[in-house]
């Protein structure tokens, strides 16, 4: 058991609020704090108090850092856990599947594309399923919308050039109609979004605000029209949102606790100033056409909530202490983040260590630690 130092991502539309008053800085930030990446991701590992990666840390000694978790993923940590703090719109995006993940990383490095380039869509050979359990309000776009209902939303912005649009939705579907979407050429689509953000009076209040909030954070892209495609969901604080491989979606505004499998693969549509992949985000879209699946907080007990998903690589649990002890019995590599209070962090083992966390601060506990929790505060524990 050891504390980690993890690293806060400052993309542009982070929060200058949230992740600085979790860990007690001053507020606002000096810029935008988006990420708080808790893991052995090699984009970004948390290090331990002597400055190293945890990455390497694991390299030098899977077995006994990973145990049975080395057997089944190999010399690294399967998941990686987040606070995600969006003060404005992510980009649309959907992530590959295990065999689309290793097929495209290699393709890119046939092609000669360098692994740190902006024009990279896969930076390694993982697949990136994920959850996001929402610590405030939280407002998303995953999943496609019923078929009459996008319809609906189309038409009623009466732009003249979604014409065809619409035809593809009602004939082939929702994919198609992004594919139609993402193919306009830039001027055109600027124009068309122009007109919908002018005819949004026309659409649901809640869809008039989200088309001019996201035109406002992206003037003119095709983004703010393939939204109306969307599923657009406000998660309460405890829900978590499942988004599989294949699945487009794209947070707008909140925080919360994000988990997935140890990858940063991400391909993009639009609402970004980053590397866009049409054609290979429709590829992976193709049988991604599920619906958002909201989660329910399961309580377990003791104070210990969870959020089942269909995949081995990660489960996610929290703990609400109120000045007692708590021993959780998971298997392998565990990683423990305090969001609230203060905890203590340690293993009944002899040796084990114990570990005291304020909010916004983590700790790694190696497989066959016994992991106990003290104090008065909350934290979610991440395990493979």
């Amino acid at each position: 058991m050891f504390a980690l130092r993890c690293a806060v991502r400052p993309y542009a539309w982070g929060s200058r609020e949230f992740i600085a008053a979790m860990q007690g800085r001053a507020v606002p930030s000096a810029g935008p704090e988006a990420e708080l990446w808790i893991g052995a991701h090699p984009g970004d590992p948390s290090r331990d108090e002597a400055g190293r990666g945890l990455d390497e840390l694991i390299a030098d000694a899977p077995q006994r850092l990973l145990g049975a978790a080395a057997d089944r993923f190999g010399a690294r940590l399967p998941y990686l856990m987040k606070v995600l703090a969006a003060a404005s719109p992510l980009s649309l995006q959907a992530h590959p599947d295990l065999d689309r993940a290793r097929s495209g990383y290699a393709a890119e490095d046939a092609a000669g594309v360098a692994l740190d380039s902006p024009a990279r869509s896969y930076v390694d050979r993982n697949h990136k399923p994920e959850l996001l359990v929402a610590l405030t309000p939280f407002d998303a776009l995953c999943g496609f919308r019923p078929a009459g209902q996008a319809r609906e939303l189309l038409s009623a912005v009466a732009v003249p050039v979604l014409d065809p649009v619409l035809a593809d939705l009602a004939a082939r579907g929702p994919v198609a109609a992004v594919g139609a979407l993402l193919a306009l050429p830039r001027d055109t689509a600027a124009a068309a979004v122009r007109a919908a953000v002018n005819a949004a009076d026309r659409l649901p209040v809640t869809e008039a605000a989200l088309v001019r909030r996201l035109d406002a954070a992206f003037p003119g892209d095709v983004g703010v029209l393939v939204a109306l495609l969307l599923a657009h969901l406000t998660l309460r604080p405890g829900e978590g949102l499942w988004v599989p491989a294949g699945v487009m979606h794209a947070y707008v505004q909140g925080a919360g606790i994000e988990i997935m499998a140890a990858s940063d693969n991400v391909l993009r549509g639009g609402l970004t100033g980053k590397h866009v992949n049409v054609p290979e985000l429709l590829a992976v879209l193709a049988d991604g056409s599920a619906a958002p699946m909201v989660i329910a907080p399961v309580e377990t007990g003791d104070g210990v909530t969870s959020w089942p998903v269909p995949v081995d690589d990660f489960a996610l649990h929290r703990v609400q202490l109120d000045g007692g002890r708590h021993e959780l019995e998971l298997d392998g590599p565990r990683l423990v983040l305090c969001v609230a209070g203060e905890i203590v962090a340690g293993g009944a083992d002899a040796g084990a260590g114990l570990v005291r966390l304020g909010a916004g601060s983590a700790a790694f506990a190696a497989a066959g630690t016994r992991l106990e929790l003290s104090g008065t505060g909350t934290a979610f524990i991440a395990s493979a």
